[in-house]
Formats: structure tokens, sequence, C-alpha cells
């Protein structure tokens, strides 16, 4: 076994990797960028390399860098994480070249399965499903007709040039396949100036589940079960579980064999995962094979009992596989959400910056509530204070839960993402919790075009309804009460101008708009009970106890006999006297008030926010890499004014009107803010 390796990555795989690493008594050498020098990596690592500047093609992807690294440490192999160099085929034979084992395939079964159409001929070879398809050019729609009728319907008729939706039908029966064929290439002349054209079968409802293999040097290769990734937005994986709600043993089980002959054919050593698109008749279909360790991997780590890492490392030194197929297990139900540092409301735009708060739901539970969230995981690469730098991935973490079945699974990840608190930057917490209250999610009822059907204009506060909007008054009510309690047991308060707790409040929920609502709340404290009290709201009874204290952000509790997390915190920039109150995915601001204090905020005039429509404003951190216009200079709507870069994200601004440029406000090379203007306009 090794004695010391190096980690090729950074952020939460690089973290989980030495976790492994530590548990089996290896020590490890990190590398990182000027960007990373403060990062958790460094921090857990027993060394720690600096490769160079932040860009990774300048630091991460400098294979040189790493390999000397290596060699000058000591280390006797390398773990390549995920991305970076993971699935670079001269990187993995260099290493081994260097005298090092490569902690991931062979550096052949790297390069078989990363050409796409030699890695589709050796899975046909394997007598792996692939999608059945004609890839030759049809002549005539006669002849398309009868491939269509021997590849059976529905098939996707596509021209071999084709991009931006045209030249492309779905037929399902001889009479469109004729019509689509014509259309098709007649869209293709007149669009791409190439008229061939080919079919393959389409997929109905297509669904993204993939196998996880894992293989030895002594030519054992077993499966791991199934995880299902069909939850994704513009192809990126946003929640997987393992199983597959969709499914059946028999399904699972000629998935599995057909992988496991794949990776028997590429003589794969390591863990790997084969990626197949699974119809909505349970027909599956090669897609490719992924020659690494996967983001998801945990699920599958939960279900089977397995440390993927720990096995990685052990193929690597040559030691057997320690299990056989029939040894492997299926135990409850796991899911995974990655936590990316994005504003959903701001069409996932990247937030970048410093964590002010970051406090994972495992560590801001109150001990009362931790035996509900047995079972609940957190990988991550950053910690409270970090700074998320623009340079690299948006993902900043993954929770991760384990339930006896799934509908415990959901609950638990709800109540998870409940108490994960992260403040200084904005996450996709709330949309992970909008899919998951989704009916469609909750019954299993979902495949690959789910976000892009349910959520098409984007996301919205109103998608993430709350299925008891007054509970949420009731807690903000609950806790400015326990504040008001406490202020009145101060002692030196002079005689008349003591705080008066009180029983009865108005609850301001306050909107941007100005569209305030107002409700009467009335709070009686249970007696001899330590943070308990009685909220009614609206004729509605809550029953809450909490033994939280009033700083903190995490708030656990009871209401009506169910346990609760919610995160409330006081004041905002705009409001110090607001109390914010967020659960399951829904924010509300509020203002808890005295009756008559209640009466006069309605007859307060509103003022509305400064117009910036004459601006063009940063959306989001990052950096400014291009100003396209000057001052003085005509600009029509639809034009192109600057270019920010951040996280692997180029953004293109434009012009939301014709008007004329005024001043350019901030310069190339600059670091720009949320809503930083950029140009302003006559």
């Amino acid at each position: 076994m090794f004695t010391k390796i190096l980690i090729a990555n950074r952020g939460e795989i690089a973290c989980r990797v030495i976790a492994t690493a530590k548990k089996m008594g290896i020590a490890t050498v990190a590398v990182y960028s000027e960007a990373d020098k403060e990062a958790r990596h460094v921090q857990l690592a027993d060394e720690a390399v600096l490769l160079g500047p932040a860009p990774s093609r300048e630091s991460y992807l400098v294979a040189d860098k790493i390999i000397e690294a290596a060699k000058k440490t000591g280390a006797q192999a390398i773990h390549p994480g995920y991305g970076f160099l993971s699935e670079n085929e001269a990187f993995a034979k260099r290493v081994e070249d260097e005298g090092m084992a490569f902690i991931g395939p062979k550096h052949f079964s790297i390069a078989a399965m990363g050409d796409k159409i030699a890695s589709k001929k050796l899975a046909n070879a394997a007598n792996v499903n692939t999608i059945p398809g004609w890839n030759d050019a049809i002549e005539s729609a006669e002849r398309a007709v009868e491939i269509a009728r021997d590849i059976g319907y529905p098939v996707m008729i596509k021209a071999s040039a084709g991009g931006g939706g045209k030249g492309l039908r779905v037929a399902f029966n001889d009479k469109e396949a004729l019509e689509g064929f014509t259309s098709c290439r007649n869209e293709a002349r007149n669009s791409f100036g190439d008229d061939r054209i080919f079919i393959e079968k389409f997929v109905q409802e297509p669904r993204h589940i993939e196998i996880q293999v894992l293989g030895d040097s002594h030519g054992n290769v077993i499966y791991l079960n199934e995880r299902e990734c069909s939850i994704q937005r513009r192809h990126q994986k946003v929640i997987e579980e393992a199983p597959s709600p969709f499914i059946s043993d028999a399904t699972r089980k000629a998935m599995g064999e057909q992988a496991v002959a794949l990776a028997k054919a590429v003589k794969y050593q390591s863990a790997g995962t084969v990626e197949f698109v699974v119809g909505k008749d349970q027909d599956f279909y090669f897609l490719e094979m992924n020659t690494r360790l996967q983001v998801e991997h945990p699920v599958t780590e939960c279900i089977t009992g397995l440390d993927l890492v720990e096995l990685m490392i052990r193929v690597a030194a040559g030691e057997k596989l320690p299990l056989t197929q029939d040894q492997v297990k299926r135990e409850g139900w796991a899911i995974e959400c990655r936590i990316n540092a994005e504003d959903p409301f701001r069409n996932f735009l990247p937030s970048t910056g410093r964590l002010v708060r970051f406090v994972p739901p495992a560590q801001s539970m109150f001990q009362a509530n931790t035996e509900a969230l047995h079972g609940v995981r957190v990988d991550t690469g950053v910690q409270d204070g970090g700074e998320i730098p623009m340079f690299y991935d948006s993902m900043i973490a993954k929770l991760i839960v384990h339930g006896k079945d799934r509908t415990e699974a959901i609950a638990k990840m709800r109540e998870a993402l409940n108490g994960f608190v992260i403040r200084g930057i904005s996450s996709n917490i709330p949309f992970q919790a909008a899919l998951l209250a989704h009916p469609k999610f909750i019954t299993g009822d979902f495949n690959t075009g789910f976000i892009a059907e349910h959520y098409s204009k984007g996301f919205r506060a109103e998608d993430v309804p709350h299925s008891d909007p007054d509970f949420l008054v009731a807690l903000a009510a609950f806790v400015r009460r326990k504040s008001r309690e406490r202020a009145a047991g101060l002692s030196g308060q002079l005689p008349g101008y003591g705080v008066k707790v009180g029983h009865d409040f108005c609850v301001v929920v306050l909107s941007s708009d100005g569209q305030h609502t107002y409700r009467p709340v009335h709070v009686d404290e249970v007696v001899g009970q330590l943070g308990s009290a009685v909220v009614t709201v609206d004729g509605k009874r809550y029953a809450l106890s909490s033994p939280s204290r009033l700083n903190d952000i995490c708030v656990t509790g009871i209401c009506n006999a169910e346990p609760f997390t919610v995160q409330v915190e006081r004041g905002t920039p705009r409001n110090p006297l607001a109390l914010v109150v967020q659960h399951n995915g829904t924010r509300i601001e509020t203002m808890v008030v005295s009756p008559r204090m209640g009466e006069l905020h309605a007859l307060m005039p509103f003022k509305a926010p400064a117009d910036m429509s004459k601006y063009v404003l940063s959306p989001m951190p990052g950096l400014l890499v291009d100003v396209a216009v000057q001052p003085g200079q005509k600009v029509q709507a639809g034009e192109r004014v600057a270019v920010i870069e951040a996280m692997k994200m180029e953004n293109v601004l434009f012009a939301a009107a014709d008007g004329v440029v005024s001043k350019v406000l901030a310069a190339k090379g600059e670091s720009l803010i949320v809503d930083q203007p950029i140009v302003e306009f006559e």
C-alpha cells in the first residue's frame, strides 16, 4: 500500500480523497493555485505545493507541474479526482512512465472510451445496446421510410450538418417519415448547403441513468447498482439519487451486466461509470463511459456501504476487489443535491465572494433535532469565512442524505436544506427546495426535460409556494415575542419606561413593490415551559417550542408536535428592524410591531427604488473582460455592451433599448460586484 499520495485537484473532491487517505493511514499532498492558498483542501493535507496563478490552464491543468510536485514530495501515486486531468490519457500514461501509480483506469481504457465513435463501436462489439440508427446518407424519402420501419417508430430524422433545431424532425409513422425527410433535406440544403440526412431511434421521455462499475487488475469487474441523474439543467446534473425510482430489477440487472461487459472489453481497472439513456418503456442505450470517479458517487456509497475512493486506491496498489457481485448491497435510498454558488433568481448567474457564514446542516442543527437528521452527509471544499473565487466551477458542496426509503430520503433532504446556512453569496438552495417539493418529483414522474418543461421562464420566488404560509408568520411573531421577553427581564430599567411584552402583535409581511400585508397575531406563553408559546394567526393555532437561542440563524423546534428547522435573521441592509424567515425554499421579510404601529406603517408612503434603467449593471460578481462601447456611441437594442467572466462562464451583456452612451463607468480588467454600474446612457 502507498504511504503518500498526491491529489491533483481542488475543492470538495480533494477534501473527499484526503478524508479516505487519512482513514487508511496514507499521507497526502495537496496542490493549489494562488487563488486557493487559504483553501480547505490545502489546510487538510499533510503537505501542499503551489502550482501557479489562479487560471486552471496555468495551474491545475499543467501536467509538468503536478508531476514535479509529486516527485519533490515523494508521492507514490496520484489521484486525479474529477474534471481537470482526470480523463486525460496522456497524463495517466505520463504518471505511469514516471514510475508512479495513477489512481484511476489505465491510459488505454481512457483512450478507448474517450472517442465517442470508437466507444460506440466497442459497445456494439461487446453486445451493449446502442441507439439503433442508419448513419450513412439516405438517398430518398422512400428509402427513409424503409429504414424507419426497420429501426422502429418513433425515429429522429436529422441533417448531418444540422444545428439550431434546423434539419430535425421526429416521425411516429410512415407519413411523418416521408414528409419529415423531405422537409429536413430542404432545410439542410438551404441552411447549411449540405443535404445529407441520417436516421436514429428517438427515445421518448428519456432518463439519464448510469451504472457504477468497479474493476481490478486481476480481471474482476462488478457493478454497484445504478444512479438516477435525470434532474438536469442545461445538461448539468442538479439532483442525483440511488436507486432509480423508475427501473425494474430486471432492467437494473440487464444494464449492470452490459456495463460490466463493456468494462471488461477495455480491461477496465478502477471506478468508472457507464451512462445510459433510458426510454419510457425501459428500453436503454449506451451513451458514454466516464473513466473516473463521478461527482455523485456518494449516493452509491450510501446504499452499498462501500468507500469508492478507498477501493480505487486499493485497486491502484494491485489489490483484488474485496467483494463479488453477489455481495453488493442495495440498502435504503440516497439523494444528493449539488449546492452551487449561483443565484437562481437571477437566471442562475454565478455568485462569488466571501462566505460570511457557512454552516452545513449537521453542524447547524441543535442537538435536540439531530436524531431526525441521522444519515446526513456534507462533502465540501469550503469553510466559514472562506473565499469563493471566480476562476473555478460553481459547485461548493454536495448535500447527501440516506433514508430507509425514497419518501424518508426526500423528507430528510428538505429538512437538511432548511438547516444549511450560507451567507455572503447566493446559493441554489431555494431551487433545490422547489424541485424536492414538486409533485412530479415526489412521485418519480420525470425525465431529462423536467426542469426545461416546468421552469422554462427561469426560476421565481413564486415557484416555491409554501404549504402553510401562516407558519412563517407565526414563527416571526414567536421569535419577536421571545426577544421582547428577554428585553423585559433586563435589570436597571427606569420605572414607567420598562419594556412591556404584550400578547398582540402585527406582523407586516414586506413586499419590494410596497404591497405589504398586515397580519394580526396573538401570542400566549406556555407557563412553566421555557421557549414555548401558542401563536394564533387568523384563528389557526401554532403550539411552538424551541431550544434555540435568539442569535441563532438556524432555529429548530417543534410546532404542533412536528419537528421543524427554520432560518431566521434580524435586520437587512435596507431595514434594520426586519425579521427574515426562510423555510422549505420560501423567504419572507417581516416587521413584527404593535397593532398601533402596524396601523401607522400602513399609512407610510412607499419609497420606490432608484430608477437604474439608464445603466447597464453587472448581474453578478466577476471580471470585466471587455467593454464594447465608448462615450458618445449610438447603441441599438440587443447590441453587445460588455462581457463578464466568472466560474468558467462568459456572460455577454446587451443593451435593453436604443440609446447613446454617456459614460463608461468600469474599466476592462476590473473586478465587479453585483449591480455595479458599467455603462451609463444619456
